[in-house]
């Protein structure tokens, strides 16, 4: 079976990924793809003649045609074997890699090995494999990034409630030089803005981030393939850096940070273990002083402190960070409703009704949404804060409704006429109220499908309930059936007391 070819936004990654300096192997160990795909790709881009930045005017189709023109039949023939000896040396040789032999390699001989070919041969030659590898650290290179497992308690001042703050940690690989900082929980938003905060303190970037498999920044942790979430990647492109999670069970890939924990937890959460704290900016703040020492301290096994050796190494070596700050983002995948919208954190927001049938993105902030098909940007609308609301535009509504085939206001009145006179009055009541008569669509038809669970009969009572108390949504009558409350009349009022007690006087008493 034929692997599926990458979108045109995983490839210009690629491109992107190879121009800042990573190999191969980092690059799609950050993408999530195949180091084979991510290194066949390169090769057919240079080609090509492409190289990172690509041209503005270049859009997917026009990039898959350079990329993927119709296949040469190349004859068979003897493919030259290489000095296996001589590469063996080479490899010894600092920043050579295997990947860089192979290269020069297919240079020489275009029809040669390809690169999982070249390896396998390499290493049946080599005879062993080396079981351990310590790790080298160059200046500016990794930014190590995790929790601590222990946490700090912040009492809430107004409730007296008692909270638990997490403490994330950075390690910087050449100088260990530490941030730390405590943050509410472990999800998304405080996971992306723990790391913003750190580049700002480092006053720079590093061109990859090694994290740990959390769940906020990796979808799914593997060997070999590990899936990064989208918002993190975006954040990680925004800073031009890289992704590169440790693997499953190896904490050798993040010795520095692991280390580093241990650190934090010693030297700073140990001496504010009796101090009581009532907000996260006084508990920040005293991180900070410690911080300060714990940086400036002069250790032993280094003969310099962790800032001179920062100001030595690494500050030298960093990107610069962003003209523009980071704004967080999120991404959702989505599917479109019979009245072209989407669902973004229970508000609705339109789409171009052409789409129907499309797999789409939405990339939300605080204050926009903007949906996405293939790569290009299809709507974009101001954030709605109220619930189960439609947010509409105008050119992405059909004319004469010819979008729905089956589904149309005139139907919807049929078949709930065929439920009952209440169930008709609550369904063109529904869609009358909406601006536009499709945005009741979804309601109507949740509506009419509760007669399959419980009948046409009470669905007709719960409609009738519905009306007499004002209420006008799928919700309401869902809930009315839940708890019998279509089987239960509203009592009528009398000219007696509602309940009967002798603290109750009645009307009599004032006659």
């Amino acid at each position: 079976m034929a692997t599926k070819r990458l979108p045109m936004r995983k490839i210009r990654d690629v491109l992107r990924l190879e121009a800042s300096g990573l190999s191969r192997r980092q690059i799609a160990a950050s993408l999530n793809i195949g180091r084979t795909a991510a290194g066949t790709y390169l090769d057919r881009a240079h080609a090509a003649g492409l190289s990172w930045p690509l041209p503005d005017d270049l859009s997917d189709e026009a990039l898959e045609r350079l990329l993927f023109p119709p296949p040469v039949k190349v004859l068979k023939g003897q493919r030259a074997e290489p000095d296996w000896a001589l590469l063996h040396l080479e490899l010894r040789k600092p920043n050579v890699t295997l990947s860089l032999l192979w290269e020069e390699y297919r240079a020489v001989n275009p029809s040669g090995y390809g690169y999982s070919r070249f390896c396998d041969l390499y290493r049946a030659w080599k005879g062993r494999l080396t079981p351990t590898m310590r790790q080298k650290h160059f200046a500016g290179e990794k930014m190590f990034v995790d929790y601590t497992g222990a946490t700090v308690e912040v009492i809430d001042g107004s409730s007296g409630e008692v909270l638990q703050a997490q403490v994330f940690v950075a390690v910087l690989g050449a100088s260990n030089y530490t941030y730390a900082e405590a943050t509410w929980s472990q999800t998304l938003p405080d996971w992306i803005g723990a790391h913003c905060r750190a580049f700002a303190f480092f006053g720079g970037v590093y061109r990859q981030i090694v994290s740990d498999n959390l769940k906020s920044g990796v979808i799914k942790a593997c060997f070999h393939e590990p899936r990064i979430n989208r918002s993190y990647a975006e954040m990680a492109a925004h800073y031009a850096t890289v992704v590169i999670p440790a693997r499953p069970r190896k904490p050798r890939d993040k010795a520095k940070v692991e280390v580093g924990v241990q650190v934090v937890q010693r030297w700073i959460l140990a001496r504010l273990r009796n101090r009581t704290f009532f907000s996260l900016a006084e508990l920040n703040q005293a991180i900070r002083e410690l911080l300060e020492q714990l940086n400036s301290r002069v250790t032993r096994h280094l003969g310099a402190s962790r800032r001179q050796l920062f100001e030595q190494l690494d500050r030298p070596a960093l990107a610069a960070l962003p003209a523009q700050p980071y704004v967080y983002a999120e991404w959702k995948e989505c599917r479109i409703g019979l009245d072209y919208h989407v669902e973004i954190k229970k508000h609705y927001y339109s789409v171009p009704h052409r789409y129907l049938g499309h797999k789409l993105w939405a990339r939300f902030t605080d204050r926009s949404v903007e949906i996405f098909a293939a790569g290009k940007r299809i709507a974009c609308h101001m954030r709605g804060r109220s619930n189960h609301r439609h947010t509409t535009l105008s050119e992405h509504m059909p004319s004469a409704h010819r979008r729905y085939a089956t589904w149309t206001p005139e139907r919807i009145s049929r078949q709930a006429a065929s439920v009952g006179t209440n169930a008709q009055a609550l369904t063109d009541i529904i869609m009358r109220e909406r601006r536009h008569p499709e945005q009741g669509f979804r309601s109507c038809i949740g509506i009419l499908r509760l007669a399959k669970s419980h009948g046409s009969e009470r669905l007709e009572a719960a409609c009738e309930r519905a009306l007499e108390i004002g209420a006008r949504s799928y919700t309401a009558v869902a809930s009315i059936l839940r708890n019998n409350l279509d089987r239960r009349r509203p009592q009528r009022a009398t000219d007696g007391p509602a309940i009967l007690h002798p603290n109750i006087r009645g009307s009599k008493y004032f006659n």
